[in-house]
């Protein structure tokens, strides 16, 4: 039997932090390494603190079996839950979460089983279509595939960079993670619920082959208020592409705009 990760292991951070300072929880692509989005702090500055999540099965928690969609759900809820808790509940820092492709996918799922964590203000997905329309037939197509099959066929995601696929060596460090991602996509359902009540921003890719705006709209069944869905240059990895301003600034404009209504 496993034993349960203590609420610590789910969540790396950078620089100082006060039981007051909004928390952005953010959750990774397929194969992603949280501590990349570390990087993103400095964009933030003192306004707000990342802490990346990290799942089960990968870094330092290599040794758990890899969770499906909705186990990676629930224990984030659960840890974040028990993080908020400790610095005070309701009185608490203000919380966002963020994901980026199969992260928001992952976000999206953790933001509805924490429909009554009070400091819960926005949630943000990028690079993800509508929840109802997961999983794609390519991720369940890509899912099913091994090797270097999988690895050319990820190129439609923008997968793999050129140096990784000349590389044997590589490949077969990075592939078993991307690949279970994928799997854990592929083995999603999507469950009708509420509406969720917190605001909830979308980022795409303008140049994103995956995304077509008829899979976005959907996104408004999701929220009791309309999301505000923000096209943006570049394609599935665009804070890549040029820097990642746009996702940290509208993640700021939230956090501003939610200290003005506490201040009002």
């Amino acid at each position: 039997m496993t034993t349960p990760a203590h609420p610590a292991d789910w969540f790396v951070t950078r620089g100082p932090d006060t039981p007051k300072t909004p928390r952005v929880y953010v959750f990774a692509h397929a194969g992603g390494d949280p501590r990349s989005f570390l990087a993103w702090q400095s964009a933030l500055g003192k306004e707000a603190r990342i802490a990346a999540v990290c799942p089960p099965g990968r870094g330092h928690r290599a040794a758990e079996p890899h969770p499906t969609l909705e186990e990676f759900a629930d224990g984030a809820a659960t840890a974040i839950r028990a993080a908020e808790r400790e610095t005070g509940g309701a009185a608490g820092r203000p919380v966002q979460l963020f994901g980026h492709s199969l992260g928001g996918l992952v976000a999206f799922e953790t933001a509805r089983r924490l429909r009554d964590l009070p400091t819960l203000r926005h949630l943000c997905v990028s690079g993800i279509s509508a929840p109802a329309r997961a999983p794609s037939p390519r991720v369940r197509e890509l899912a099913a595939l091994e090797g270097r099959e999988f690895a050319e066929r990820l190129n439609f995601f923008e997968g793999l960079p050129p140096e990784v696929m000349a590389h044997d060596e590589l490949m077969d460090l990075l592939l078993p993670a991307v690949i279970a991602d994928f799997r854990m996509a592929a083995g999603y359902r999507y469950r009708p619920a509420a509406p969720l009540e917190v605001p909830v921003s979308v980022i795409a890719g303008r140049q994103d082959a995956y995304l077509h705006p008829d899979r976005m709209r959907e996104w408004k069944d999701e929220c009791r208020t309309p999301p505000a869905v923000h096209w943006v240059d570049g394609g599935h990895f665009y804070f890549r592409d040029t820097s990642p301003r746009a996702a940290t600034d509208l993640l700021l404009t939230a956090v501003r705009a939610d200290q003005h209504t506490e201040v009002i």
